[in-house]
């Protein structure tokens, strides 16, 4: 896993920036497990520890795309009551629908991807890359590049975010654990569309 996978995998599971989990990563040698150790230790608000509560409550999120021929729905859970019924909730749970409509992810996390996906995935694009003719080092590096694009484009939380492509699901997701204080998770979705 490149740097900046390690970096965007240690935000995902911490929602702290980008900088602090680089430099953590950096420090830790690319251990994940120790740069959460380094982040707590320096005092970041460090989410992992909501990550241990129950998401027993929450919302479906629907969209269903002009025509009617294409839909989706999207259960965003959180820890209270309170959450779930909120405006701001409900309608990042509405625009999560509209995202799988219109992104179309195959899997929430990258962690989700099975391995054999992954694998593969990887091979096609080292076999492109070395046609470049280029080293081995630039080639590790294209075929890194061209795998986050592929994560983008294929995990959902990895996604630009369709309202702010300047920014990803994940990183919404993460201001609405730290605007509410407590865990949001998106469960599961489900994606239709006539015909399929």
């Amino acid at each position: 896993m490149s740097l900046i996978e390690q970096v965007k995998e240690l935000r995902s599971r911490t929602g702290v920036g980008y900088g602090a989990c680089k430099e953590a990563l950096v420090q830790t040698d690319g251990d994940i497990e120790k740069a959460i150790d380094v982040l707590r230790a320096n005092g970041a608000d460090v989410s992992l520890a909501r990550q241990e509560r129950k998401t027993e409550q929450g919302a479906i999120g629907s969209y269903i795309h002009t025509g009617g021929q294409l839909g989706a729905l999207v259960e965003l859970r959180c820890e209270t009551d309170f959450t779930a019924k909120t405006k701001e909730f409900q309608e990042f749970a509405a625009d999560l629908a509209m995202q799988v409509v219109a992104m179309d992810p195959k899997w929430i996390d990258i962690s989700d991807i099975p391995t054999e996906v992954v694998e593969r995935e990887k091979t096609v694009l080292y076999k492109e890359s070395v046609r470049t003719g280029k080293p081995d080092h630039i080639i590790a590096k294209i075929v890194d590049g061209r795998m986050i694009r592929f994560y983008k484009k294929f995990c959902f939380l990895h996604q630009p975010f369709i309202k702010n492509e300047d920014v990803s699901v994940q990183e919404n997701l993460n201001c609405l654990v730290s605007a509410f204080g407590e865990q949001i998770v998106i469960a599961k979705y489900v994606r239709f569309q006539i015909g399929d």
